[in-house]
């Protein structure tokens, strides 16, 4: 049987809920989900050390218990089992119950370690389907915990969006199949630097949250405080806590209980379908999370009918990240503007406001409000104090982080001097003047990939031997094959048949006549965009359109998965303003706001490339790099020579160089450094000139 990490409940490992200063957006969606597992799970996006992960461990122990099937590894309910249970047929009167789990999903998982897998040795021999439970089938009924999720593995995602979809777990290896039921409430972390979700996936997260650090001082005393009392004392500490977190998962219940019996009258549809209409989302889940999450918020407070304030509170944490229209639009929801969408319709003549149910004075948890911190916490002598007050026995400890990134942390490159608002130059101390271009619209980008078939992460660029793709050939499995290649098993199992006293019709197999499939799919790469931004590229307005052809290509690099950096020269000097990352978001806000101006360093850019791939690779071997240089060749801070020098350092490096030269004189310097370095030549109107397409460039590895 399988064993699942779950999520402890020893109260001397288990940092309690309530006791997480702050955070009360993100209380409040927890609380809704577990008042309402229809509401479709929570999306956690924010910086590191901000008590993420603390919280959603948290939660677990504040979840109703669950009646189970005894012995079921699916965790069926016994008041209505599922008829295509693998543990099935069972009996009635075998119920019992087991605490909610909260099931955790590594982001280095396999495809059989989440779905289950089936023992192929047994059923090619035997006809058997012994069929081993994967983490989704832990999940079930339960909670579904990916940190970092933006780091997932494509196909794990697709596994997870079939499962969020249809409820629904389906394995199937070489003809076998088996399924079994799979709901259950996801919820995810991540820190938007390191990059962002597919849109199907993020579409499938009911609420999303945004958490920071506080920049209170007191508030992030009193976090530091309670962490060190319960690093010093985590039983005490736990124990100080019990009080308010059993009084938290009461009221979840009693919610949880009166949440069917929650009225939805027509006036507060209307406000929904105009909210979400006038926030421009696609489809129609938004209207729906909306809806299920304003019924929640309602039974949480004690209401038997859904008011405006639930339908602002729920739209609030449901519509953020629908309204995103690419990966450079920052999330967010304009307050005001909801609003007035919601001063649109009239409420009905039975909407009169109801006061709120029993317990919300004083009560653990967030303020159902959004207020900054629930009322009251344990004081050394039982009695309450408010946060920020007195600590619990033995000082105060918090869940989140009190460290405050320092400047220029995370990469960020120092403020330019002398830089203005777009497009009005400014005077710098080194006599020349600079300006920030606005770029042009963006447009559709050329594929650029890597020659040769590489073994990077699964990704949409370049080829590469995958997990999934197709099957070119077979090979012998290094440890328990994930799936099986039939008929090259059957050809090695074949000339040993007479040697194991088969005499019937059939194979005998063995372990080792076991062969595996080899797959080719695609992988990911490392897109490398070293930008001149020197005073000779805002000639003719030439910045405009190299920003819009570099948003282009991060824009293409964030489709197809790849990890990204961008360094740019100018003056005397290139900087690395941002490390390769998976976040493109980060990228497009440096280059937006990147100035121009200056001499231009052609080789310090070249070998600043050249140290930033010799580290990465250093990192990462597996995944390739793709150089893009976008420059007119010029080189007015060094000579030409030099930079041809440098460019030797970038021998073997899969390269493209886009020339930015216009007008009717043109030196070909370009051209020439792109001939040192063995690289193609784009036209800087051809690179995203081209709509549509898609060309490969096929060179010797």
């Amino acid at each position: 049987m399988t064993t699942f990490k779950e999520t402890p409940t020893v109260p001397d490992t288990r940092y309690p809920f309530t006791a997480v200063v702050g955070l009360a957006d993100l209380k409040l969606a927890m609380i809704l989900n577990a008042v309402s597992p229809r509401v479709g799970g929570v999306l956690v996006r924010g910086e590191k050390g901000t008590a993420k992960s603390t919280i959603v461990r948290a939660l677990a122990a504040l979840l109703p218990p669950v009646e189970v099937v005894r012995g079921c590894r699916f965790s069926c309910d016994p008041a209505a089992p599922d008829p295509g249970c693998p543990d099935g047929p069972h009996e009635a009167g075998t119920g019992g119950s087991r605490p909610a789990r909260l099931v955790e999903l590594p982001v280095g998982a396999s495809e059989d370690r989440l779905a289950g897998s089936l023992d192929i040795e047994r059923a090619l021999t035997e006809g058997v389907k012994a069929f081993e439970p994967g983490l989704l089938a832990g999940a079930h009924r339960g909670v579904l915990y990916v940190d970092e999720v933006n780091l997932l593995h494509d196909h794990l995602v697709d596994l997870l969006l079939d499962a969020a979809a249809l409820g629904t777990c389906y394995v199937e290896r070489e003809g076998v199949s088996v399924r079994h039921a799979a709901r259950f409430l996801l919820v995810g972390t991540m820190n938007p630097e390191e990059g962002e979700l597919r849109p199907q996936l993020l579409d499938r997260f009911g609420l999303t949250v945004e958490v920071r650090a506080s920049r209170d001082p007191a508030e992030r005393a009193e976090v530091v405080r309670r962490r060190l009392a319960f690093e010093a004392g985590p039983a005490a500490f736990a124990e100080a806590w019990a009080g308010r977190e059993a009084e938290l998962a009461a009221r979840i219940a009693g919610a949880r209980a009166r949440v069917a019996d929650v009225v939805l009258p027509d006036s507060a549809l209307r406000r929904i379908a105009t909210v979400c209409a006038g926030f421009d989302v696609d489809g129609l889940r938004a209207d729906l999370v909306t809806a299920n999450a304003a019924i929640a918020h309602a039974a949480w407070r004690g209401r038997t009918r859904v008011t405006a304030e639930d339908v602002r509170e729920a739209a609030r944490l449901a519509l953020p990240h629908r309204r995103r229209r690419d990966p450079f639009d920052a999330p967010g929801l304009d307050e005001a503007r909801l609003d007035d969408l919601l001063a649109q319709v009239p409420d009905d003549p039975d909407d009169d406001p109801e006061g709120d149910g029993p317990g919300d004075g004083g009560s653990p948890g967030p303020a159902a409000d959004g207020a900054a911190e629930a009322s009251a916490e344990p004081g050394a002598d039982g009695a309450s104090s408010a946060a920020g007050g007195a600590p619990p026995p033995g000082g105060a400890g918090g869940g989140s982080s009190a460290s405050d990134p320092a400047p220029g942390e995370h990469g960020d490159p120092p403020a330019a001097a002398g830089s203005g608002p777009a497009g009005r130059p400014q005077e710098t101390g080194g006599g020349h003047r600079e300006q920030v271009a606005e770029a042009d619209p963006l447009r559709r980008a050329r594929l650029f990939t890597v020659p040769g078939v590489g073994a990077g992460a699964p990704g949409r660029r370049s080829r590469a031997r995958t997990p999934l793709g197709r099957t070119i050939g077979a090979r012998v499995p290094d440890g328990r094959p994930g799936s099986v290649h039939l008929a090259a098993t059957a050809l090695a199992a074949a000339p040993y048949q007479r040697e194991r006293g088969r005499t019937g019709p059939g194979l005998l197999l063995r372990r080792d006549d076991l062969r595996e499939p080899v797959r080719e799919g695609r992988e990911g790469n490392l897109v490398l965009l070293v930008v001149d931004a020197s005073g000779s590229m805002t000639a003719r307005k030439r910045m405009s359109a190299v920003k819009s052809a570099v948003l282009s290509l991060l824009l293409d690099a964030y489709q197809r998965r790849d990890k990204v950096g961008l360094i740019t020269f100018r003056g005397a000097r290139a900087d690395l303003v941002l490390p390769p990352t998976s976040s493109v978001e980060a990228g497009a806000a440096r280059l937006r706001e990147l100035p121009t101006g200056g001499r231009t360093p052609l080789a310090a850019g070249l070998l600043r490339a050249a140290g930033v791939l010799r580290t990465e690779r250093l990192r990462d071997p597996a995944r390739r790099p793709l150089l893009v240089l976008v420059t007119d060749g010029r080189a007015t801070s060094g000579t030409v020579e030099e930079a041809h020098r440098a460019a030797g350092l970038l021998a073997g490096v899969a390269s493209v160089v886009v020339d930015c030269e216009s007008g009717h004189v043109r030196l070909g310097l370009a051209r020439s450094l792109a001939r040192r370095l063995g690289a193609e030549t784009v036209r800087l109107d051809d690179l995203t000139g081209l709509a549509g397409l898609i060309r490969e460039r096929r060179t010797a590895a």
